[in-house]
């Protein structure tokens, strides 16, 4: 009620001043024209004015210009300006024609000096909101970026309160000395530390990023200039398919934007095609991985979505955001342990689904270290009742998703993953070679690690970061691949419908029959080290001053770099943006059931020398490093870090 009130009275108040414009208007066009003055001929003005007033108060209305809010009227709200003046302009013509006084020129001016008042005030507002009040502010801000973003956020990005002093560019615009929409030039970007430093003391300045390209090594550098002069820096989002008045906060660098590499968009019309009214289901869809399958399934209309997990309390967090995002969507919750062959069985019997997303796992590597048998059992039996449920029961694709950590893997972790790889491979190569077209297809989807899943490196630091310090690294040394998890999500479905058919890509299809694995194409890796000094500028303080970092050594099972693909795999690319292909090594079916049979029987009797002899038959590769001992540095991983330091 209290809104409705405000509003009419906003309205009113526009009404009001928009139509004592318009009567001024039409003594500005009476003068202009020759007309007695207001002096000499008061009744004659007074009525000019009368019809100037009734001409835009009439006029508006079509046009909706007492609607238009002053501070954030653009473009398409003075193009309603003009129509509306065009409008009352013509009205007026035909009023004077009707009192046998037509006159078209003082109708015409009168409309023109009725769109100059009318946008001059407007403009003159949004001129003292956002500079004249800006000169008591001590903020000022330098822009970043080309020379197309900066024009762009000068255009559209809200700054009040801010005074932008100046730009840095990249491109043709960046030397200094020319200017663009009245603002100098500083420099290039490789200038700005000593821009920042020849600043003024006493004002507070912040550096806006307008590039929304702008990230990874280069954000990164950007950062740690201004972060020497105590600059803050904020980003802008992307603006490009914004037109008009659209605003758009800026916020601050986020550690996502400091990943060197570009995100892939899905093709959602692929994706689409897979997932809309399909039977869904999700292991693991508790878990970091899982919970982000089920939210971007969702939004793919499937026909019901079952959410399986052993996890009571992750489980109800999934479907309380389901309810309140998508609560028409038809979903099962299921708790139930993959390691259950009877109850994964009866879950399948009953809900059929017909795609099968297998994220269900236990990914510590260290915990896993610790309980050997329960890694093997959840990882590599779990995914094989999994699989041999889902083929029963008429399946069309299961979906695994593995790690960078089954290739040449040092853990049991690692291994266990790599076991898993190995029977869908199988089970994959035995459909596609002569299962039919009713058979079902294995996909296997291979990635390194997503910021901010649980018990990842990254909320360890925003934990050690909230109690002062100091932040653990293992080795200076250490490198991995980090990725959003929604991106790598995306490029999961996105692989799924790769290898399934939905979308047509005849080379992935080959290299699916040869046992082929889809890699997500994951820039290049970070090193931890640098990670941390990230985070902890990233929360405003300085790195071994505010915050300091203490190595701990390599714990158990980890490696100081993970790998994608085997020196041995042929990497291949595909028709998909972010996807590539390895074609690791294969083995017949009945070779790794046999081998798995025999490991499941020495996990169930507590057996983990037995177990773990076994998974080496499979894995040759498997180089276990149970004291997380460094064995060797990565071939050229020595060099980089001399350059890196």
């Amino acid at each position: 009620m209290a809104e409705c009130l405000r509003m009419t009275r906003t309205i009113a108040l526009n009404c009001m001043l928009d139509t004592v414009l318009g009567g001024l208007a039409a003594s500005l066009a009476g003068w202009a024209c020759g007309y007695p003055a207001p002096v000499s001929g008061g009744v004659w003005h007074a009525g000019v004015q009368v019809l100037g007033m009734a001409g835009l108060g009439v006029a508006g209305w079509p046009f909706r210009i007492f609607q238009q809010h002053w501070r954030f009227a653009g473009r398409s709200d003075f193009w309603r300006l003009g129509g509306a003046c065009a409008l009352a302009g013509g009205l007026v013509l035909l009023a004077t024609i009707g009192l046998g006084m037509a006159a078209p020129a003082f109708s015409m001016v009168y409309a023109m000096a009725a769109f100059v008042l009318l946008a001059g005030v407007r403009g003159g507002y949004q001129y003292w909101r956002q500079g004249l009040r800006g000169l008591g502010s001590r903020q000022r801000v330098i822009v970043l970026g080309d020379g197309e973003d900066a024009s762009r956020f000068l255009a559209l990005a809200p700054h009040r309160g801010r005074r932008v002093a100046g730009l840095v560019l990249e491109g043709r615009q960046r030397r200094p000395g020319r200017r663009l929409r009245g603002l100098p030039v500083l420099g290039q970007v490789g200038d700005l530390r000593a821009i920042l430093a020849a600043l003024g003391a006493d004002e507070d300045w912040m550096v806006v990023v307008a590039d929304p390209h702008c990230r990874g090594e280069r954000l990164s550098t950007v950062l740690r200039m201004a972060h020497e002069s105590g600059t803050p820096v904020r980003c802008m989002p992307d603006l490009s398919g914004l037109t008009g008045t659209a605003r758009a906060p800026l916020h601050p660098v986020r550690l996502a934007d400091l990943l060197p590499r570009q995100p892939m968009p899905p093709d959602e019309q692929g994706l689409a095609s897979m997932l809309r009214g399909r039977r869904v289901l999700v292991t693991g869809a508790g878990g970091s991985i899982g919970a982000e399958l089920v939210r971007q399934i969702a939004r793919h209309a499937p026909a019901e979505l079952v959410l399986l997990d052993m996890g009571e309390f992750p489980l109800w967090q999934v479907d309380i955001d389901l309810e309140a995002t998508m609560p028409a969507l038809k979903r099962h919750m299921v708790l139930a342990d993959i390691r259950d062959p009877a109850r994964i069985e009866r879950a399948f019997a009953r809900y059929r689904p017909e795609l099968v997303f297998h994220a269900a796992a236990l990914k510590q590597v260290p915990m896993v270290e610790a309980n050997p048998c329960e890694g093997l059992l959840t990882n590599v039996t779990g995914t094989r009742i999994v699989a041999d449920a889902a083929s029963r029961h008429g399946v069309r694709a299961m979906v695994l998703v593995s790690t960078d950590k089954a290739v040449n893997p040092a853990s049991v972790m690692g291994v266990s993953k790599r076991i898993a790889e190995m029977y869908c491979q199988a089970l994959d190569a035995r459909a596609r070679r002569g299962g039919g077209p009713d058979a079902m297809r294995c996909v296997t989807v291979r990635f390194g690690n997503v910021m901010g899943s649980t018990g990842s490196v990254i909320p360890l630091f925003q934990h050690q970061l909230e109690r002062g310090g100091p932040l653990t690294v293992t080795d200076p040394r250490m490198r991995r691949y980090f990725m959003t998890v929604s991106e790598a999500v995306g490029l999961v479905l996105q692989a799924s419908a790769c290898g399934t058919g939905a979308q047509e890509d005849r080379l992935a299809a080959a290299l699916l029959r040869r046992g082929g694995v889809f890699v997500l194409d994951m820039g290049t890796p970070v090193r931890i080290l640098d990670l941390a000094r990230q985070m902890i500028v990233l929360a405003g303080l300085r790195p071994e001053r505010d915050v300091q970092i203490r190595f701990t050594g390599l714990r158990p099972g980890e490696k100081l770099a993970e790998d994608l693909f085997h020196s041995q795999e042929i990497l291949q690319p595909t028709g998909c943006p972010g996807l590539r292909m390895a074609t690791p090594r294969t083995v017949d079916l009945a070779q790794v059931v046999n081998i798995m049979d025999a490991l499941t029987v020495a996990c169930r009797q507590g057996d983990s020398a037995r177990a773990l002899e076994l998974a080496g038959q499979l894995v040759p590769e498997f180089v276990h490093n149970p004291h997380g001992m460094v064995t060797q540095v990565p071939a050229g991983q020595a060099d980089v870090e001399r350059n890196a330091s």
